[in-house]
């Protein structure tokens, strides 16, 4: 279970940057006040995130889909976006996927995951696939969003030239909500599309339902596991007033209202959590930033970001609540040859390469607290799927507790819907 210490960000000087303590104590009753309603929706049955945590029927049905949708499939292109890509891209990079070095285990399909609409790259893609052995997974609840469609369309297109027209059906797999009003279920039926219901929970919040569940099962996740560890966070929060989400939900808008601090600075510190940085500037942003409220999300990755941004987090506003994601890295990799740390590389002699992360994630933490800079950290022991389960659950509690106390509807999002409306219109002029 990950670890909490939140205590570089109750320095109870108020010009030091941090929060003080009559502040903080103010924000902890109000943001205990809110875990409280929440567990009581909770215990009716009526909140459907932590609800669909104890469920194990729907992972059934995601393995017969996909052993369906893996047989003699050589590549694997997953279509959403947003919340019905990036929820699914932060578990698979669990397995290394889209980072350096990775392959597909053995058997497995190349998995691909083209959010943006850029129809170069899609272009690009297709060419790379063997298309009588790629398959598609188009993922949407509503039926109606119009990137995975767009995409789509361009590989039934690309199949259809390529002479298999015919067999158009055995390429294509579909995550939707079925019904009559929804154009991806009303397709799927007429060409024969096989087709999985998509869970009652969708978008961001939706990354431990089968929308980022199936594909981490394709990519050999453990969903059991993720889900365990997301229980483990609701568990805490739900019986311990000083579980981490409830104080660091204290903080966030402690800072906010005594400091102004309207931004959330994340940092991680493992190459496989670099796009739950991204997922969770989704889920921060889309589920806050509302009514003239909300608070700004950023997301960034040590020790890469050591070497762009902390100059300005360290000397530039101090504007952000920064959190950083560390995990034991300790004498992870290989000790280098004494032969070759002799002279002037002797600095390294006996140390890992996961030596010189520990001391780099430390050395952040420390650099930040030192300038007035608050700062908090979520340490986890191992990444695995436990641990990660978790975390992701702690972020999406934090959020909606967030939501609770500065007043905001984190569920909806008003202001995209316009723009997707507004888009629509466009392209029906076009």
């Amino acid at each position: 279970m990950y670890a909490c210490d939140i205590s570089r960000s109750l320095e109870t000087v108020i010009g030091s940057g941090g929060l003080s303590q009559k502040g903080y104590e103010a924000a902890l009753t109000r943001a205990v006040g809110a875990a409280s309603r929440l567990k009581d929706h909770h215990e009716a049955g009526d909140f459907v995130l932590t609800r669909l945590m104890g469920e194990r029927e729907d992972i059934a049905a995601m393995q017969g889909f996909a052993e369906n949708l893996c047989k003699d499939t050589s590549d694997l292109i997953i279509l959403g976006i947003g919340g019905s890509s990036l929820g699914a891209q932060t578990l698979a990079q669990l397995s290394g996927w889209g980072l350096p070095g990775y392959r597909p285990r053995e058997g497995q399909p190349r998995v691909h995951m083209p959010e943006n609409l850029d129809a170069l790259t899609f272009e690009r893609l297709l060419a790379s696939c063997d298309l009588r052995t790629t398959r598609f997974l188009v993922i949407s609840k509503s039926g109606g969003t119009a990137e995975p469609l767009s995409q789509m369309l361009a590989a039934m297109t690309a199949i259809e030239k390529a002479g298999g027209g015919k067999y158009m059906k055995h390429h294509f797999g579909v995550l939707t909500t079925p019904g009559t009003q929804n154009p991806l279920s009303t397709v799927a039926e007429d060409l024969g599309f096989s087709v999985l219901p998509h869970g009652l929970l969708a978008g961001r919040f939706g990354v431990l339902s089968n929308t980022g569940l199936l594909p981490a099962l394709i990519l050999g996740l453990d969903p059991v596991a993720l889900r365990e560890g997301a229980v483990q966070t609701i568990s805490a929060t739900f019986s311990d007033t000083a579980a981490p989400v409830i104080t660091c939900a204290a903080v966030t808008v402690g800072m906010l209202e005594e400091r102004n601090i309207g931004m959330s600075a994340l940092t991680v510190y493992d190459d496989r959590l670099q796009r739950m940085g991204l997922w969770f500037r989704q889920l921060w942003g889309e589920s806050l930033g509302k009514d003239g409220k909300g608070l700004t999300p950023l997301a960034g990755v040590g020790p890469v970001d050591q070497h762009s941004q902390l100059q300005l987090y360290l000397a530039g506003p101090n504007d952000k609540l920064h959190t950083i994601i560390t995990r034991d890295v300790a004498g992870e990799g290989q000790l280098p040859d004494p032969a070759f740390t002799k002279g002037p590389l002797g600095a390294f002699a006996g140390k890992t390469m996961g030596d010189l992360l520990e001391v780099e994630q430390r050395a952040t933490i420390e650099t930040l607290a030192k300038n007035g800079r608050p700062v908090r950290e979520l340490r986890l022991p191992d990444l695995d799927e436990k641990n990660l389960g978790a975390l992701l659950m702690h972020f999406m509690l934090e959020t909606i507790l967030v939501a609770d106390l500065i007043g905001v509807d984190p569920y909806d999002q008003p202001a995209v819907e316009e723009g997707k409306d507004l888009a629509r219109a466009y392209l029906a002029r076009c």
